[in-house]
C-alpha cells in the first residue's frame, strides 16, 4: 500500500520544501518508489529538484481542474528512482478555482488515486498557509510530517496546523495521523534551541523524530542548481542528517507505531 504522507507547516521559512525534496531523493537512494507532489504555488520543490516550473505545458494545475490526467504531467528525474508532479504559480488559481467546485477537497485525492500500487511513498509539499491546496494535500494524504524551527513564534502557529488535523480527520480523512515533527535548523549550541526542542518534546513525546537537521550551507546552496543536497554533496551535514531521518521514519513506518485506534494527534 502505498503510503501519502503532507510535508505542512503554515510558517514560512521552517524548511519545508528543503524537507520534502531531501527526504524524497534519500527515500529514492534507499531503493523506495517515490513520487514528489509539489502543490506550493511558489513551486520551489519542482526547481528544487531539477524541473522548469515555467518550462511545463501542462503542471499539477491541470490535474486539479480536471484538464490533465496525472499520468501526462509525471516526469521522471534520470537514474532515480523519483518521479515529480511538478507546481507552478498557476496553482493559485487552481485554488481559486477549486472553491467553487464540487468535493473541492478531494481532487488532489481522486488524481493519486491511480498511483496507489505504483510508488512506496508520495510526499506533497504543501503551501506555508491553511488554505484548498494544503486541505486537498491533507485529505489525500495517510500521515503529516510537520518541520519546525526551533524557536518561539513557530510554536505558536502549530495549535492552527493541530485544528486542521483534527477537523479533517473528523470529517474528509479519518486515516490521517500525524507522523511525527522534524526540528530544522537546529543548532545544538544555542540555548533557544535546546529551549524550544525541550518543549517540544515535553508536548508531542514519540512524535518528534530523534534525527534533526542542522543549519548547513550545503543545504542552501543545493536548490540553486537544481540538485538535492543529496546529490550536490551527499558527505555534507544536511546530506547525512535527511539520510538518517528517512531511515528513521522507515523503522516506525515498518514497526507501525500509530495502531488503526490511535487519535490523529
Amino acid at each position: 500500500m502505498t503510503r501519502v504522507i503532507a510535508i505542512a507547516n503554515q510558517k514560512g521559512g521552517v524548511g519545508k520544501t528543503t524537507t520534502t525534496v531531501n527526504l524524497a531523493a534519500s527515500l529514492a537512494a534507499m531503493k523506495r518508489r517515490i513520487l514528489l507532489v509539489d502543490m506550493d504555488p511558489q513551486a520551489n520543490a519542482t526547481t528544487g529538484i531539477g524541473i522548469d516550473k515555467h518550462g511545463q505545458s501542462s503542471t499539477l494545475t491541470d490535474v486539479l481542474l480536471g484538464e490533465s490526467h496525472v499520468t501526462e504531467i509525471l516526469q521522471k528525474l534520470p537514474e532515480t528512482s523519483l518521479h515529480v508532479l511538478p507546481g507552478s504559480p498557476e496553482l493559485t488559481v487552481a485554488e481559486i478555482t477549486l472553491m467553487s467546485k464540487e468535493r473541492r477537497e478531494y481532487h488532489l485525492k481522486d488524481a493519486l488515486a491511480p498511483m496507489q500500487g505504483a510508488y512506496d511513498y508520495i510526499l506533497i509539499d504543501c503551501p506555508p498557509s491553511l488554505n484548498m491546496l494544503t486541505v486537498n494535500a491533507l485529505v489525500a494524504a495517510t500521515g503529516v510530517i510537520i518541520p519546525m524551527q526551533c524557536e518561539y513564534y513557530a510554536l505558536e502557529g502549530l495549535s492552527a496546523l493541530v485544528g486542521t488535523i483534527e477537523r479533517i480527520t473528523q470529517t474528509a480523512n479519518p486515516d490521517l495521523k500525524v507522523m511525527g515533527l522534524v526540528r530544522t535548523m537546529y543548532d545544538p549550541r544555542s540555548n533557544l534551541s535546546r529551549d524550544v526542542s525541550e518543549q517540544i518534546n515535553a508536548f508531542f513525546r514519540n512524535k518528534v523524530y530523534n534525527t534533526s537537521i542542522p543549519r548547513n550551507i550545503r543545504l542552501a546552496e543545493a536548490p540553486s542548481h537544481g540538485l538535492s543536497a543529496l546529490e550536490y554533496d551527499k558527505s555534507s551535514r544536511g546530506a547525512l542528517a535527511y539520510l538518517a531521518l528517512a531511515a528513521e521514519l522507515l523503522r516506525k513506518d515498518t514497526g507501525k507505531i500509530a495502531s488503526d485506534g490511535e487519535q490523529a494527534w
